[in-house]
């Protein structure tokens, strides 16, 4: 089987891995040196000056020795199998990125003899391509469950990013769709990553030469819709990695039926929207200081699949509002709908020398379609429903569905507030 070959077996088996777009690194590009990576992002991401990063996405080897029920790779799938060996792969990275194709890789791979004899080789991989070939460019690496400590130590001191994959959000499914990984397995590297990573920039901060491990950070990948958990499950579960892990982030990845079998659900579709609204609620965790227990209970499980989870929390909690513009601060301001980071921290910087209006709030960026229903001007509410919940859940469901018949560009922008 020739190189291209290969290619086309092992870069369509890596497709359902989701978890590849990242930012944060940033290597420099030296005389006698090939590429650089840019803290901007990497692939299915844009960078600060709007362009889109490519890189390749592709697997060592699909020769895979697991029999996980939910992937495309299981042992007991009857599909082409293929391996590239270390120096192809060095090879075709190199000659793709000498021809402009891609900025960087993303090397993953099915679980071949065992996990140590898998991750060496991958370890090898992007050793070469530091080492030998010089190479600048962004690298994200899969670390392989079960492989020993020192193996991940050597991937940090190469790889921009490395992700380990939780696949599912409870060891009661994983036991069940995927009995040969066991939770220690994939806990145990994610906690020395995160230890690492957090020792590693306090060490640099004392010594700027100090090699760097994993600059990127850490990420990992859930499978959305394959088990039963509820999305208040995974929210604690990903709010508990945040903290405890250090993780820069987690992706959550629609389940895509692709073999038949008894263990798995039967989905007419993917839950494509679920999975939307789970990065939405995700989001509230990183940045807008939300807790789990906040968005989602036990009482409601499951994410309101019409309603973005910011304002659903704001059309529950009515006595949170109005919040005046004009005086609260910049975390209440960030609970209001319609008022992203950008703007709240404009308001925050505007509300200094003058008062703040309506009209003011509009130019400023808040989107004053959903904000006006929970916000005051210095004492002033700007439309009176906060005892009327459900006639604004009606005018909030009206907005969304006319912000989803704009333009892409709009939707993108607004897509977090």
């Amino acid at each position: 089987m020739d190189t291209l070959e290969k290619l086309r077996i092992l870069a369509g088996s890596a497709r359902y891995d989701a978890s590849c777009a990242s930012s944060g690194s940033s290597r420099s590009g030296e005389d006698g040196r090939l590429g650089n990576a840019s803290a901007g992002g990497i692939c299915h991401s844009w960078s600060d000056d709007g362009r889109c990063i490519s890189l390749l996405k592709v697997l060592l080897s699909n020769d895979c020795r697991y029999d996980c029920a939910f992937c495309v790779n299981r042992s007991s799938n009857p599909v082409p199998r293929a391996s590239f060996t270390v120096k192809e792969l060095v090879d075709l990275t190199v000659r793709f990125y000498r021809r402009n194709y891609i900025e960087g890789l993303f090397l993953s791979s099915g679980v071949m003899q065992s996990p140590d004899y898998t991750m060496e080789r991958m370890v090898n991989v992007v050793r070469q391509l530091r080492d030998e070939e010089k190479f600048c460019g962004y690298i994200h690496m899969k670390v392989i469950p079960g492989c020993s400590p020192e193996l991940v130590r050597q991937a940090g001191l190469y790889a921009d990013r490395l992700s380990v994959n939780i696949e599912l959000p409870s060891g009661q499914s994983l036991n069940l769709l995927a009995p040969q990984k066991k939770k220690e397995s994939i806990l145990k590297p994610m906690a020395y990553l995160g230890e690492t990573i957090s020792a590693n920039r306090l060490e640099r901060q004392k010594n700027r030469k100090a090699p760097r491990f994993s600059p990127a950070g850490q990420s990992t990948q859930m499978i959305i819709g394959a088990s039963p958990e509820s999305d208040h499950r995974i929210l604690k579960l990903s709010q508990g990695l945040y903290k405890k892990m250090n993780l820069k982030r987690v992706y959550y990845s629609a389940y895509v039926p692709v073999n038949h079998d008894n263990r798995l659900p039967v989905l007419a579709q993917p839950p494509l929207q679920r999975e939307h609204r789970l990065y939405q609620a995700d989001w509230l965790l990183r940045v807008y200081g939300f807790d789990a227990d906040e968005i989602l209970s036990e009482e409601h499980p499951f994410l309101d699949e019409q309603l973005d989870p910011k304002a659903a929390w704001a059309v529950r909690h009515p006595e949170f509002f109005p919040v005046d513009v004009n005086r609260a601060g910049y975390a209440a301001l960030l609970r209001v709908p319609g008022i992203g980071v950008t703007s709240a921290k404009r308001i925050v910087s505007a509300r200094r020398f003058a008062v703040i209006t309506p009209e003011g709030l509009k130019k400023i960026g808040v989107v004053m379609k959903r904000a006006r229903y929970f916000i005051s001007c210095s004492g002033r509410p700007v439309e009176c429903l906060f005892d009327r919940p459900s006639l604004v859940r009606r005018k909030l469901l009206a907005a969304e569905t006319e912000t989803v018949q704009q333009p892409l560009k709009q939707r993108q922008m607004r897509l977090f507030q």
